[in-house]
């Protein structure tokens, strides 16, 4: 019997993480990603116990034990005053819960986990300096095209390639980002700089006015990762690594919490970039093509899932793909299946930006207000509006 082939586009979270889970479940995989080099940038991220599952699943748990940190709590708080709004218990309180931890690691750390864990599995591969131009249905599978020149073909063919997915752009046809109007600073410091002066050592996000922080811990707890999301109307420059100054950092968050001050003022390297979205697609799928993670659903960060519905999209597509052997009606029960649940998680991503930026003080005292006497009444109030989130187990 010949052995299935799956092309993937894109060598990021989920790529890697669908590369895993398809070679797992007995596909010859090859990930094309379009860099020089196999590596993940950026900072840190949060893998609620819903990606917690997924990376179980996938066999990836003993790689990142010694990198990821598990914090006691998530806090919302105000960013000037500081004043607590609710704290949710999470070391413990998460696994016994939702049946698994809620972590914070560098996102280049779990990166490097997937990328060991394909490389040893001997029917993956993985190719970097492989730019996908494009591809082609052909008769039992698809093509891509590289920019080089190579013609690659798979039985099936995954783009994950990111929201500028070349794979999308033909698919679903040309379509342009729109900028939220949210610019989001980033930056990783060593605890040890910060002395006295560090975040707390579990997640905090800080609320203020058209703008809010998120501080973590990664690499173990030895260093903070810090997230500032703005509102603005006049960015037109899309990356994900343009640097950023300290003066135009503080002259944002400088009169916050002295804490957020001193991370800013010992970061060593701060960046800067456009938060874009678009629309719910009307199709993921073209044949036995479709598209996986920020190709089909990019999200504003203020839920902490996008890398988690990538994980979860990786099992969900490769768990179908096992129960049928018809690869175009697998992908759109797939397509299915994700769609739903990502677009909710979308939603209330845009909708917790917007909860996280009130304008004055009155609009502050409505939202968050309820919120903390909920939490002092009844504390379990707040974890039983993330159960359909976090105890979601999209591998069952």
């Amino acid at each position: 019997m010949t052995k299935r082939r799956a092309v993937i586009a894109g060598g990021g979270i989920g790529g890697l993480a669908c590369g895993l889970a398809l070679a797992k479940t007995g596909w010859d995989v090859e990930v094309l990603e379009q860099a020089p080099e196999l590596r993940e940038v950026g900072a840190g991220i949060q893998v609620s116990p819903n990606g917690m599952a997924m990376l179980e699943r996938l066999g990836v748990l003993p790689l990142i034990e010694d990198t990821l940190f598990e914090p006691d709590a998530i806090e919302l708080r105000i960013g000037r005053t500081g004043r607590k709004v609710f704290r949710l218990p999470m070391k413990g309180y998460a696994q016994n819960r939702w049946g698994h931890r809620f972590i914070q690691i560098h996102r280049a750390d779990l990166h490097d986990a997937l990328v060991n864990a394909l490389r040893a599995q001997p029917s993956a591969q993985l190719r970097t300096n492989a730019k996908v131009t494009g591809y082609v249905r052909e008769r039992g599978g698809a093509s891509v095209y590289l920019e080089r020149g190579d013609r690659v073909f798979g039985d099936l063919l995954v783009g994950a390639d990111g929201v500028r997915s070349e794979i999308r752009g033909q698919m679903c046809g040309p379509d342009r980002a729109r900028f939220t109007g949210n610019v989001a600073w980033r930056s990783v410091v060593p605890v040890a700089a910060l002395g006295d002066n560090a975040p707390p050592p579990f997640g905090v996000i800080w609320a203020g006015r058209g703008k809010h922080a998120v501080t973590t811990r990664v690499k173990g707890g030895s260093h903070v990762n810090f997230v500032g999301i703005v509102e603005q109307d006049d960015w037109t420059e899309e990356g994900w690594s343009i640097p950023g100054s300290i003066e135009d950092a503080l002259a944002d968050f400088g009169d916050w919490q002295p804490c957020l001050r001193s991370v800013l003022e010992a970061s060593s390297g701060l960046f800067r970039w456009a938060l874009y979205g678009r629309p719910p697609l009307a199709m993921w799928c073209d044949g036995p093509v479709t598209l996986l993670g920020d190709a089909a659903h990019p999200m504003l960060p203020s839920m902490a899932q996008g890398a988690v519905m990538a994980l979860e999209d990786a099992v969900v597509l490769a768990d179908v793909l096992s129960q049928d052997s018809d690869r175009a009606r697998a992908v759109q029960t797939y397509e299915a299946l994700r769609k739903p649940r990502v677009t909710r998680v979308q939603a209330r991503s845009a909708a917790n930006a917007r909860m996280f930026h009130r304008h004055n003080g009155l609009a502050q005292l409505g939202t968050y207000g309820p919120m903390a006497v909920a939490s002092r009444l009844s504390p379990t109030i707040i974890q039983q509006q993330q159960d359909w989130i976090y105890g979601f187990d999209a591998g069952a």
